[in-house]
């Protein structure tokens, strides 16, 4: 179904007089059980962030819900499944990261501007926005995937235990990490276990025999290998840093970098078999044959044959997260990969680097960058769900001991054409093609009565031009690779600003992102100056780093010279609104600095869920989902019951706020209030230090100045006792899905200007 009707802002002068400003218009049950489902599988609300993996996306849903309350006077639940154009406005984003505020913005019709430091999200961003021809781009990825697939797609089959066909398609070549005994050199297998797949989506439980390296499916906890008849035990010789050698039973600690990269041994594959699948119940596993070794053995010398220099030699450097790297012996960023790996990648860039067209070569590149993350050896597999879990499943480097290589083709269904697996060139080109045909006709998901209903919003389009309407407008779109501290903005020339910040201590993006971005150079940078410098980090990054020296006054004294760029570039008035959120109150203290630096004032602080309860970071913990919204003008109005002077103040703002979150279906955690209070205190904090706030002060002595604000309403215990039976009837851990049935929520109130 497609919408027929446009809704679009007063123009000129009567945009800023007459609007009413998302402070009143935001729809908080609206937006947050539309958020909280769009989280839940992100990419079928918002298909645009499957162009390449990125961290934390905010949900597009809250960004819609922020523009269209900010710039339009009707109730939202009016506008937000019609047709918007906001092309009177003009749009910033200081940390552009995924792109997702400048997306949603660009495809209201706004002119946006993006500023981000790291060359990653600069391209991600770039080829979210840039039209793509999806018909040529499809037929040229097609003849890339036959190309390499005619050179080394007979690396990815095997024999079918069941039929006898040797043609069929290897899903996953699982791998267990090795090390020989410090006293008698016997090589070890460093399974922390026997059972590699569960009976959920697989009939029975499979387990790979200690003694004999056979697969036995058995129904219960306990197995006999059918094959040596030896019970295989529920632990393996591997625990917390420690393996017994299987033949002198000496202790041996691991990891051990002095003898290099991990070695790793091929013990079991997952395949699909067409012929047999009808017939076959559950998955296809098998232990390696000597055909399925002699097939690495091949990709090994193949790989000794062909010109390496596109494989990147870059050395990882230290950091954070790169120091686990190097604690368990890898020293280069290729030492990740195993050598079908490097083989089957430095193909593909070699056929990617010969199509003509420069921007589905792009968009291939960026489609080899995004697959690096399922094609290396630091990818696990998941026994419950039996799938290849990606380098990035959590945002770190986790160095597991049993390893999953997929298929670097990727399997496709021959009856729907749908990807089998994951992790290969056809999943990857599938995502890519559904993404950039959302820009083209992008959607929204309507639930009603429990029932999903996609509704096509057929006037706005994501993208810089709309090859499909010649008379459509061209949109103005600016990203710039650099830190928005050396923007060059016109003074009152932006209508708003949205962002979505770096959070102090938070993932550090540009060490995890190398790891894609030491190959994507190879391919861009001499077309891009951008890829120029050797990694992603800068020391002008703007997160909490041991490894960099960057501490909290590093990341206020960042933060503040940004907010105050993009204050000075403001409209009298204009919204400057960003998510933050952490689980400690001294990260936001930086945040309040920024805002008094700027010469703003904070007029809301609005909840909203910006993560899932089942991520894999979050689930069973006491994180919140719950970011706050923060809003800023240099003059407006708030509410005067805002205004509070306690901790008991605090908490009826939270109430309010929890019951608000009820109404659209979501059940607070305790982590999840905390948070909220959290904004309610800086927010407070802010308005109470406004009138005496100088600039002129040290870092030190702001964040002091924030602290004792804070405390003016009291200890945390204090506001969590006044929530009362809201806070003990909290849930205290995260759940998959925090949800409840939807109350109603309404207000008046009266406003005090500033």
């Amino acid at each position: 179904m497609t919408t027929t009707t446009t809704t679009r802002p007063r123009k000129g002068s009567n945009i800023k007089s007459t609007r009413i400003g998302l402070e009143r218009n935001f729809d908080i049950p609206f937006i947050a059980e539309m958020a909280l489902r769009e989280k839940q599988i992100q990419q079928n609300y918002r298909p645009i962030i499957s162009v390449h993996k990125w961290f934390a996306r905010r949900p597009g849903t809250l960004f819609r819900g922020l523009l269209l309350s900010e710039f339009n006077n009707a109730p939202l639940r009016e506008t937000y499944f019609k047709a918007n154009d906001l092309s009177a406005i003009k749009i910033a984003d200081p940390f552009m990261g995924g792109g997702t505020p400048l997306i949603e913005a660009n495809r209201l019709g706004c002119d946006v501007t993006g500023f981000d430091i790291n060359p990653m999200a600069y391209w991600i961003v770039r080829e979210e926005i840039e039209h793509l021809d999806i018909a040529n781009y499809q037929q040229e990825a097609l003849k890339l995937t036959t190309w390499v697939k005619n050179k080394i797609g007979s690396l990815y089959t095997t024999r079918c235990l069941c039929c006898g066909r040797g043609n069929a398609d290897v899903k996953y070549f699982l791998w267990v990490k090795t090390l020989p005994c410090q006293k008698c050199g016997t090589e070890n297998n460093l399974f922390p276990g026997y059972r590699i797949a569960e009976a959920r989506r697989h009939p029975k439980n499979v387990f790979v025999c200690p003694h004999c390296g056979e697969l036995t499916e058995s129904s219960s906890a306990q197995c006999i290998c059918k094959y040596c008849s030896k019970s295989i035990p529920e632990r393996g010789l591997s625990r917390s840093g420690t393996f017994e050698c299987s033949k002198c039973g000496t202790a041996n600690k691991y990891p051990k970098p002095e003898l290099g990269a991990p070695k790793h041994k091929m013990f079991a594959l997952e395949y699909y078999c067409e012929d047999c699948k009808t017939t076959h119940a559950g998955r296809f596993f098998k232990k390696p044959d000597n055909q399925d070794i002699a097939k690495y053995s091949e990709a090994q010398s193949i790989l000794r044959k062909i010109d390496l220099s596109i494989i990147p030699d870059d050395i990882i450097p230290a950091g954070d997260e790169t120091n686990r790297l190097h604690r368990w012996g890898y020293k280069q960023y290729k030492d990740m990969f195993n050598e079908r790996q490097l083989l089957g990648l430095a193909l593909s860039c070699q056929a990617l680097l010969n199509v003509k067209n420069e921007r589905i070569q792009n968009a291939l590149a960026t489609n080899l960058s995004d697959l690096l993350r399922y094609q290396n050896m630091l990818c696990r597999y998941d026994t419950m769900a039996l799938k290849s879990l990606d380098i990035f499943s959590v945002h770190g480097f986790p160095v597991g001991l049993v390893q999953c290589e997929s298929n670097l083709l990727g399997i496709a269904n021959k009856r729907t054409g749908s990807s089998i697996g994951s992790g290969g060139w056809t999943n990857i080109i599938e995502k890519y093609s559904k993404a950039k045909a959302y820009c083209d006709l992008p959607f929204e998901t309507q639930i009603t009565d429990g029932n999903e209903r996609r509704i096509n919003i057929a006037d706005e389009w994501i993208g810089e031009n709309r090859s499909s309407d010649p008379n459509a407008k061209t949109r103005k779109v600016s990203l710039q690779c650099k830190s928005s501290t050396i923007a060059q903005l016109q003074p009152k020339s932006l209508d708003a600003v949205f962002t979505d910040p770096p959070y102090y201590e938070n993932v550090q993006y540009a060490e995890l992102m190398d790891f894609c971005y030491v190959w994507l150079k190879r391919l861009v940078q001499k077309r891009f100056p951008a890829f120029n410098p050797k990694s992603t980090r800068n020391a002008n990054e703007l997160t909490g780093n041991v490894t960099m020296d960057r501490g909290i006054e590093h990341f206020t004294e960042g933060i503040a010279e940004v907010f105050s760029k993009m204050a000075k570039a403001l409209k009298p008035g204009g919204p400057f609104a960003f998510t933050y959120h952490h689980n400690r109150l001294e990260a936001y203290y930086p945040i309040a600095v920024a805002i008094l630096d700027s010469g703003l004032t904070c007029s809301a602080s609005i909840p909203c869920p910006g993560e899932m309860g089942g991520s894999i970071h979050i689930n069973g913990t006491g994180s919140s989902i719950i970011d706050t919204i923060f809003v800023s003008r240099s003059t407006g109005s708030v509410p005067k019951r805002c205004l509070v002077e306690s901790a008991q103040g605090i908490a009826g703002l939270v109430l309010e706020d929890a019951l608000k979150l009820r109404a659209g279906n979501i059940a607070p955690t305790q982590g999840d209030l905390k948070c909220i209070i959290y904004g309610h205190l800086i927010r407070m904090a802010i308005w109470n230090l406004k009138k005496t706030w100088t600039t002129t002060t040290s870092t030190k002595e702001k964040l002091q100045k924030i602290e004792q604000a804070v405390r003016k309403f009291g200890s945390l215990e204090s506001i969590e006792k006044s929530i009362g039976s809201g806070w003990q009837n909290a849930a205290k851990l995260q759940n998959f899905i925090a949800c409840e049935k939807g109350a109603q929520y309404k207000t008046n109130e009266k406003s005090i200007s500033f």
